[in-house]
């Protein structure tokens, strides 16, 4: 198989609106009467949920009337705290078309239809004019990008002067073999997990700085041990990350734990400025 068609394989979800809606019913809310927060246990689909959401926002000092690129934006969960907590102007696009879709649909439940634009686009070929952005974020997305240096050039072309760009990526932190499958990829041929090291050297490339740089290894593992704890003692919820997961939902998330556990991976946040500016 072709990188596409492993790739499309592992993000299809057909009727993942609908599954979204069930799950919402036997959680006891009604779809029709929903708040953004009421799917942040679905739709944060990254390491630390909503808190690594509101930790990048803070890092990248986020603040109404910004006009905000979400890259990857997976379910939108991201992408609907900033438009609706930091009154964002926010523009999300995904290159998985069932997420996108759903993402969409999600926003219009939520009242946020009008103020986030969703769009089926490549985060290495960005359709958007040049210093669009005052900020881009990108969470979760560079495990499936081969071309780094693509992809930060891309961002630094749509960026203003003195925009920011927030990364938040499982990186490489050791030699060792990754367990698959995991969230981004079901097979080694659709995972380009790199260093922190490499991610640098493509945004200085690029004409970024780097601001800030933490390894949040600690905090992710507390996320899991806390979700693992919480399932132990309260069962399997209906709305959880196990939806979007798919059907390898619990092999998933054993094994990103395991691979951050074993130090091979762990999650990392970087800040980038734009040279000069």
């Amino acid at each position: 198989m072709s990188f596409e068609s492993d790739f499309a394989a592992h993000y299809a979800r057909p009727a993942l609106e609908g599954k979204i809606v069930a799950a919402l019913e036997a959680a006891g809310k009604d779809p029709e009467r929903l708040s953004f927060e009421d799917l942040a246990p679905v739709d944060e689909f990254h390491v630390g949920g909503r808190q690594a959401t509101v930790d990048l926002a803070d890092r990248l000092g986020l603040a109404p009337g910004m006009a905000l690129l979400d890259i990857g934006c997976g379910l939108g969960g991201a992408s609907r705290y900033f438009a609706e907590r930091r009154q964002c102007r926010v523009t999300a696009i995904d290159l998985a078309p069932d997420f996108v879709r759903t993402a969409e649909a999600l926003a219009e439940r939520v009242g946020l239809g009008g103020r986030i634009d969703y769009r089926e686009a490549s985060a290495t070929a960005l359709p958007f004019a040049p210093t669009s952005f005052d900020r881009v974020t990108c969470m979760h997305v560079g495990m499936n990008i081969a071309d780094k240096p693509g992809l930060f050039a891309g961002i630094r072309r749509v960026l203003k002067p003195g925009g920011r760009l927030g990364i938040y990526d499982v990186m490489r932190t050791a030699d060792g073999a990754i367990a698959y499958p995991v969230p981004w990829a079901s097979i080694e041929t659709t995972s380009f997990v790199s260093s922190p090291a490499e991610y640098r050297a493509a945004a200085e490339a690029a004409g970024f700085t780097l601001i800030s740089e933490r390894d949040r290894r600690d905090f992710g593992l507390a996320y899991f041990r806390d979700l693992q704890a919480r399932t132990a003692a309260e069962g399997v919820s209906p709305l959880g990350l196990h939806i979007p997961m798919g059907q390898t939902a619990v092999r998933q998330m054993v094994n990103i734990f395991t691979n951050i556990q074993r130090g091979v991976v762990s999650p990392v946040e970087m800040i980038f400025g734009v040279v000069g500016a």
